[in-house]
C-alpha cells in the first residue's frame, strides 16, 4: 500500500527537528580573547556617531557587532568592514567627516586578529595609528585586504615598514593618505608577493623612478597612482614591463615623454587611463594588438600625429577618450568600424577634420559624448543614439540657431547637457531646458532666458547675451513649485526690470547669482521663503531701497554679496548669524553698524565699504567675531557642493574683493575687514586689533580719532591698508 501524505510530513518534521538540534549545537562564538582584542581597538576610537554602539562587554557574541563577521565553523573574527558613509556638505572641504571614527587607528591589536584577512576602514578619521613592529608577529597575521584610504588626516610615517610584512596582502588602498615621506615607496611594496591590487591615489607621492625598467611585481593586475606629485617626472618604463598587469591608471600627474614605439609587455590589459598630463608624442600603433583593452583614456595631454586605423581593431573598447590632444588629420568611420561596444566617446582637437559620411549609422549606442570640433554644424550620426546621458561640447563654434532639432534630442535623453566657452549662437526665448544638468555658460546666446522643466536641478546660464526680464522664468502659470533647482547662475548678462516676487516656487535652492546684470527695483520678500539659501549674488545691478527683513529667514545662508546696488537705510537683523561672507559695498545703507555684527561669529570677510552717510562708531564687540581670530581651520575655501540624483558637483565660489584699489579674486578663506570710505568716527576700539587673522584691514578715508594708530602699529598686531 502507498505511504498516505501524512507519514511523510510527519518525516520532514521529525528530519527538521534532528538538524535543528544538531545545528545548534554546533554554533560558535567569538572567544574572550577576540572579543578583548576588538575593544582594546575600540578603546582609542572616537565615535562620534555611535558606530560602535553595540561593541560591548554586555554583549557576548562579538560576532553580532556591527561591522564584524566571523567564520561560521571557529568563530574567529575573519573581516573587519567599517567605512564611513560618504556624506558631502553644502559647503566646505570635500567630504563631511564629523560622523565618522577618528583618535586612534590601533594596528597593533587588529593584527593580533589571527584570522582577520579583511579590514576595511577608509573614509573614515583617523588621525594617528599604532603598530608597533615588535609587538607584531607578522609572520601570523592573515590579512589578504587592506583598505585605509581616504583617512585624510592620518599620520603615517613608516607606514609602508609594517605593511611590507603582511606577506599575504593581496589588496593595498591607501590613497588620500600622505605618504610625501615615503621616500621609497615603490621597494616597500615590491616585496608583497601576492600583491595584486594597488591604490595610492592623492598620497603626495614625488617620485615615480621614470629610469627604472623592471620591477618585482610578480603578482600585479591593478595599479592607481592617480594624483600624487610626480614633478616634473618621466612616463615611467618599468610600468609597461609588468606582464600581470591588466589595469594602469596614471592620470592627473605631471608626467611627460612618449608611449614606448614597440608593443609592451602586457597582452592582457583591459584599462589603461593617462588623462591630464603632458604625454606627446603619437598614438602607437600597438595599441591595436591590446584585443582586451575595454577603457582607453588619453584626453588632455599633448599626443599629436594622426589617429592609427589600428584603433578600430579594439572590438572590445567601451569608453575611449582622446579629446583636447594635438592630433591632426581625419577622423571618420573608419576609425570605429569594430568599436559595437562603446559606451563612452570623447574626441576632438584644435586640427582634427571630421569626415564622417552623412548617412553613416555608428554600430554603438553611447551613453557619454564629448566631442569638440571646429564644424558649424553638429555630427548627423550624434542623433542616432538613443541612449545618450551626457554630451559635452568643447571649444566649437557650432551655431545653434532655430535648431529646434537639437533642442527636442536633447531634451528626450540627455541628462547632463554642457555646452560651456564655446562659441555658440542662438535665440533662447523659445526652448525649454529638461536636462538634469545644464551649462551653456561663455557663449554668445541672446534674447530672453530659456524655461526650464521641473527636471532641471543645475542651470549655468551665465556670461551670455540674454537680455530682458526674469519673470516669465522664475514665476511659473501655475502655482506649483519647483522643488528640484538647486543652483541658478545667470549672472553677467544683459537682464533687466524687476526680481519677480516668485521665490516661494522655488525653495531647493542652494546657490543664486545675479549678478552683473541691469536688474533694478528692490530685493522681493519672498527670498525668505529659501530655507536651503547658502549664497546669494547680486553684485553690481541697479537695485535698490532697503533690505527686506524676511532674508533672515534663510537661516543657512553663508555668502551674501549685495555690492555696487543702490541699497538703503540700516544694516540690521535681517543678516542671519551663519554669515561668513558679507559684502556690502558702494551702496547708500546709513546709520550706525549694529552691534548685531558682533554675534556673527562665523564672519570671515566684512566689507562695508564706500556708503557715505554710513556714520558712528566701531562696535566695541568686534572682538566676539571668533571666525577673525584664527586663520587654520579647516575650512580654508569657499565651496559649494550640488548632489544630482547620485552624482556630485562641486564648486569654488569666486569672491570679488578690493584690497589696496585692486579688485581680486578669491576662492579660498582670507579674514577681511574694509570699512573704508565711509563716515565713521570716534576711536578705533582695541577689540579691533584683537582680531589676529585678519590678513586685511582697511579702515581709510573716515573720521577716526587717529591717536592711537601709532601704537596699534608699533604693537605688530595687525597692518592698516
Amino acid at each position: 500500500m502507498a505511504a498516505t501524505p501524512s507519514y511523510h510530513i510527519q518525516f520532514l518534521l521529525l528530519c527538521l527537528l534532528l538538524c535543528t538540534i544538531i545545528c545548534n549545537s554546533k554554533i560558535v562564538r567569538c572567544d574572550d580573547k577576540e572579543k578583548n582584542t576588538l575593544l582594546k581597538f575600540k578603546h582609542g576610537v572616537t565615535d562620534p556617531s555611535g558606530v560602535l554602539s553595540s561593541w560591548s562587554i554586555e554583549e557576548k557574541d562579538c560576532c553580532q557587532w556591527k561591522g564584524v563577521y566571523c567564520d561560521n565553523t571557529t568563530g574567529k573574527v575573519t573581516e573587519l568592514n567599517l567605512p564611513c558613509p560618504e556624506i558631502y556638505p553644502v559647503y566646505g572641504n570635500g567630504l563631511d567627516k564629523s560622523h565618522c571614527l577618528t583618535g586612534e587607528l590601533n594596528m597593533s591589536s587588529l593584527l593580533d586578529l589571527e584570522f582577520l584577512h579583511y579590514l576595511d576602514l577608509s573614509y573614515n578619521d583617523f588621525n594617528t595609528i599604532q603598530c608597533r613592529s615588535q609587538l607584531v608577529n607578522f609572520s601570523t597575521s592573515n590579512i589578504h585586504h587592506l583598505d585605509l584610504s581616504y583617512n585624510d588626516n592620518l599620520q603615517a610615517d613608516n607606514i609602508l615598514y609594517w605593511i611590507s610584512n603582511l606577506s599575504s596582502l593581496q589588496y593595498l588602498d591607501l590613497s588620500g593618505i600622505n605618504l610625501e615621506r615615503e621616500t621609497n615607496w615603490l621597494r616597500s611594496l615590491t616585496v608583497l608577493p601576492s600583491l595584486t591590487v594597488l591604490g595610492l591615489v592623492e598620497c603626495g607621492l614625488g617620485d615615480i623612478y621614470p629610469s627604472l625598467h623592471y620591477v618585482n611585481f610578480t603578482a600585479l593586475e591593478v595599479i592607481d597612482v592617480a594624483a600624487n606629485d610626480f614633478v616634473p617626472a618621466k612616463l615611467p618604463t618599468w610600468i609597461f614591463n609588468i606582464s600581470s598587469i591588466l589595469s594602469i591608471t596614471l592620470a592627473h600627474n605631471f608626467l611627460h615623454g612618449q608611449l614606448p614605439e614597440t608593443l609592451p609587455s602586457f597582452q592582457n590589459l583591459d584599462f589603461l587611463d593617462l588623462e591630464e598630463n603632458d604625454i606627446s608624442g603619437p598614438i602607437p600603433n600597438w595599441v591595436g594588438q591590446l584585443e582586451k583593452l575595454q577603457i582607453f583614456l588619453l584626453a588632455s595631454n599633448s599626443f599629436s600625429g594622426s589617429i592609427p586605423h589600428s584603433l578600430g581593431n579594439l572590438s572590445s573598447l567601451s569608453r575611449l577618450s582622446l579629446q583636447s590632444n594635438f592630433l591632426t588629420g581625419n577622423v571618420s568611420e573608419r576609425n570605429f568600424h569594430s568599436f559595437s561596444r562603446l559606451k563612452s566617446l570623447g574626441l576632438g582637437s584644435p586640427s582634427l577634420i571630421f569626415d564622417f559620411d552623412l548617412d553613416w549609422i555608428p554600430p554603438f549606442q553611447l551613453q557619454i559624448l564629448i566631442l569638440s570640433f571646429v564644424s558649424p554644424k553638429l555630427p548627423s550620426w550624434v542623433y542616432t543614439q538613443n541612449s545618450l546621458t551626457l554630451l559635452n561640447i568643447l571649444n566649437s563654434s557650432i551655431s545653434l540657431e532655430a535648431s529646434h532639432k537639437f533642442w527636442k534630442f536633447v531634451a528626450d535623453q540627455v541628462e547632463y547637457l554642457d555646452l560651456s566657452s564655446n562659441s555658440i549662437n542662438g535665440n533662447m526665448s523659445n526652448v525649454l531646458l529638461n536636462s538634469k544638468v545644464v551649462s551653456l555658460r561663455g557663449n554668445n546666446l541672446r534674447d530672453g532666458l530659456p524655461q526650464a522643466s521641473p527636471n532641471v536641478t543645475l542651470l549655468d546660464l551665465s556670461y551670455n547675451s540674454l537680455s530682458g526680464s526674469i519673470s516669465h522664468f522664475l514665476c511659473p502659470k501655475t502655482n506649483e513649485r519647483n522643488n528640484n533647482l538647486k543652483y541658478l547662475d545667470i549672472s553677467h548678462n544683459l537682464l533687466s526690470e524687476d526680481i519677480p516676487d516668485c521665490w516661494m516656487h522655488w525653495e531647493s535652492l542652494l546657490y543664486i547669482n545675479l549678478e552683473d546684470n541691469n536688474l533694478i527695483g528692490q530685493i522681493p520678500h519672498s527670498i525668505g521663503s529659501l530655507s536651503n539659501l547658502f549664497s546669494l549674488t547680486l553684485y553690481n545691478n541697479m537695485l535698490s531701497g532697503e533690505v527686506p527683513l524676511s532674508l533672515k529667514n534663510c537661516k543657512k545662508l553663508r555668502l551674501l554679496n549685495l555690492g555696487e546696488n543702490e541699497f538703503s537705510g540700516a544694516i540690521s537683523s535681517w543678516v542671519g548669524q551663519s554669515i561668513i561672507f558679507l559684502q556690502l559695498r558702494s551702496n547708500q545703507f546709513s546709520g550706525n553698524i549694529s552691534t548685531t555684527i558682533c554675534q556673527l561669529h562665523s564672519l570671515k570677510i566684512l566689507d562695508l565699504s564706500d556708503n557715505r552717510r554710513l556714520s558712528g562708531s566701531i562696535p566695541s564687540c568686534c572682538g566676539n567675531i571668533t571666525g577673525m581670530i584664527s586663520k587654520n581651520e579647516s575650512f580654508d575655501s569657499f565651496h559649494i557642493t550640488v548632489p544630482v540624483t547620485n552624482v556630485i558637483f562641486e564648486f569654488d565660489v569666486n569672491l570679488m574683493l578690493l584690497i589696496k584699489g585692486i579688485k581680486l579674486n578669491y576662492t579660498h578663506s582670507i579674514r577681511v575687514v574694509d570699512l573704508s570710505s565711509n563716515n565713521l568716527s570716534g576711536s578705533v576700539p582695541s577689540e579691533l586689533f584683537m582680531l589676529t587673522g585678519l590678513q586685511s584691514l582697511n579702515i581709510s578715508h573716515n573720521q577716526f580719532d587717529g591717536s592711537d594708530f601709532s601704537r596699534y602699529w608699533q604693537l605688530g598686531t595687525i597692518g592698516i591698508t
